[in-house]
């Protein structure tokens, strides 16, 4: 139809030039479309999948072949990397990955692509889910805007920058030995963002999404990525460990080593060998120690052997164990004042027994600075303490090996005293083992009741040197005219023996010294009475007997003299000043006060003045 009327208002040279016009026109039109459409027109990125037919290894390689940039929604977390390179410095981590394209042929399998393996073979696309990629679009446009480092490389370039001194990065080593075709090690733990996502974007649309959730939840929480050199095998391993010794007990330090401990007596040295170097408090691996528990008292620490602990390496040179215990050690001196009944028992006995009654005689002793002499004095004592005969470490040749070494001994800060809320003894508990040791039969003294004839027993001490009753006869009359049975002794070496005088009596009467000391002998809710001398005695009066008496549920009772009845007055003029003023003899320290109230002076008693304290007593047991 279109022809015939053509045909009828045109010539034929007519239509013809009409045609080319036609054709023309529909050419310029079409190239004007493609000039203008051209960027939104360009091919979409093919993804080539290449698999490696080396034996045993197989990699996932994807490449855009386009030419133009790739687009990070496209590829996730790898494109992303190739965008990244292509305005910044070449990113060590692509590196190694360029290398192992070319070269995939001819290197062993690596644990770090085994993921990415089984998806090579089973599926041949990558899915591109527009839920996956719209979380990385943003995240590509956040970072190149910012020219921040991916979340996903976070890690990698932490390590890359700032551990340019580890000899093994965690994420760098498993990367750089497969470079160099060296063998493989297992997938670094911040790959794991990428390793995933290349996983995802080969399986399922939920598990994609799943991915894609993570990498922004890792991007919002960077600081939760944290990385740790890993430490060389051939590196000796380092823990930190608390000091062996402790030098803040007011009264004595003590060690307590652990593991394998070795006592050299003639060097006077103890080790604790290890393996493992410990980095201790203060970078010290050495101490030394006197094991007596009377610091602070230079006249008593000059009697006793210093030791020294060490914390050494196995490698080093040290003594080798020539005889071996399965049971611990306990280091003690018998040197300070050892010998002084009182001192005896707050510096050593008390002590022991706070030391080692948690091992129930399973303990081994061994004693620096022997004294042969206390050893017989408290033997029941010690066979009570520990099933072994004890060890004089001063004279052995031998190295000494315990799976557990105490150097030193614990002890209270007041004398004659346990803190049960420190330690899981009593004064009460102590008191009863010792009952057990010398098998004391008096639990509890008496306990008077009206109209009964009983009578209680007073224990009166008496002294031959100083300090002494100078009228025992006229004390002990007016005593028994109370009701009193009296009973006069005076402390001996055979402590077993005297244990059981003391136990047997209710009161015990005594002027203030060592011999008082055995008051620990006396049954439950007896009475001490000490007689405190001319001097100024009342501080050690108290602190020395006063106080512990009352921790060993006894009743306390105490008589001070008068300048009268010391008999000082006879050896002095009445103004002098040891009788006029005592504390100016204070102030020139303990040896001159010493010197003089304790070693010169007796007690004559007052007995008419001294008759109330007696009743007192009987008063008190018959409550």
């Amino acid at each position: 139809m279109y022809n015939g009327l053509l045909s009828k208002s045109f010539s034929k040279h007519e239509r013809k030039r009409f045609g080319y016009g036609a054709f023309f026109g529909c050419l310029l039109i079409a190239m004007s479309i493609c000039t203008v459409f051209k960027p939104y027109l360009g091919p979409l990125p093919v993804l080539n999948l290449k698999v490696s037919m080396a034996a045993g290894f197989k990699m996932l390689i994807i490449r855009d072949t386009s030419g133009s940039s790739t687009s990070p929604t496209t590829l996730g977390p790898i494109t992303y990397l190739s965008e990244k390179n292509t305005s910044n410095s070449a990113s060590p981590l692509l590196e190694p990955m360029a290398q192992l394209a070319d070269e995939n042929a001819s290197i062993p399998a690596s644990p770090l692509l085994e993921p990415i393996t089984p998806l090579a073979e089973k599926n041949m696309s990558i899915s591109t889910s527009p839920v996956l990629l719209e979380p990385m679009t943003q995240l590509a446009a956040e970072n190149n805007a910012s020219n921040s480092v991916s979340p996903v490389l976070e890690p990698t370039t932490r390590l890359v920058e700032k551990n340019a001194s580890i000899s093994a990065s965690s994420l760098l080593e498993p990367m750089t030995q497969l470079a160099e075709k060296n063998a493989s090690t297992s997938p670094s733990p911040p790959l794991v963002p990428t390793t995933q996502l290349s996983e995802m974007n080969t399986s399922s649309f939920p598990e994609t999404v799943k991915a894609a959730e993570t990498v922004m939840e890792r991007r919002e929480r960077p600081e939760m990525e944290k990385t740790e050199p890993v430490t060389k095998k051939t590196e000796s391993v380092i823990k930190k460990v608390e000091p062996l010794c402790n030098f803040m007990k007011p009264r004595g330090d003590i060690c307590e080593i652990k593991g394998d401990v070795r006592v050299q007596g003639k060097s006077s040295s103890v080790f604790l060998v290890s393996s493992q170097m410990s980095i201790l408090a203060g970078n010290n691996n050495s101490w030394s120690i006197k094991p007596y528990a009377r610091k602070g008292d230079q006249a008593a620490m000059k009697r006793v052997r210093e030791w020294s602990v060490k914390s050494v390496l196995g490698h080093e040179e040290i003594p080798q164990c020539t005889k071996n215990h399965s049971v611990p050690a306990i280091l003690f001196s018998q040197g300070g004042y050892a010998g002084n009944h009182f001192h005896d028992f707050t510096d050593l006995v008390i002590p022991l027994y706070l030391t080692s009654r948690q091992y129930s005689g399973k303990v081994q002793f061994l004693i620096t600075d022997k004294s042969p002499l206390w050893i017989s004095k408290f033997q029941a004592i010690l066979k009570k303490l520990s099933r072994y005969e004890l060890i004089d470490i001063d004279t052995e040749e031998e190295v000494h090996c315990f799976p557990n070494v105490i150097v030193g001994l614990k002890r209270n800060q007041k004398e004659l005293s346990i803190d049960s809320s420190e330690y899981s003894y009593s004064m009460r508990n102590f008191r009863e083992f010792l009952r057990s040791s010398y098998a004391l039969k008096k639990a509890n003294a008496i306990k008077l009741r009206n109209g009964l004839r009983k009578r209680p027993r007073l224990l009166i001490l008496s002294r031959r040197r100083t300090r002494a009753f100078t009228n025992v006869e006229e004390i002990t009359k007016m005593a028994r005219s109370l009701g009193f049975k009296v009973h006069v002794a005076e402390a001996s070496m055979d402590v077993s023996k005297f244990a059981e005088v003391v136990n047997s009596c209710d009161v015990l009467l005594g002027v203030h010294g060592a011999g008082l000391t055995n008051l620990v002998f006396l049954p439950m809710n007896a009475i001490l009475i000490q007689v405190v001398p001319f001097g100024g005695f009342e501080w050690l009066a108290t602190n020395d007997f006063g106080e512990p008496s009352k921790d060993m549920n006894l009743k306390y009772l105490e008589y001070k003299i008068s300048i009268e009845e010391s008999t000082l007055i006879h050896e002095y003029p009445p103004n002098h000043t040891i009788l006029r003023d005592p504390v100016s003899i204070q102030k020139q320290g303990w040896e001159a006060f010493k010197s003089v109230y304790l070693d010169k002076q007796n007690v004559k008693i007052d007995v008419n003045g001294f008759r109330p304290t007696l009743l007192k007593a009987l008063e008190l047991l018959h409550q």
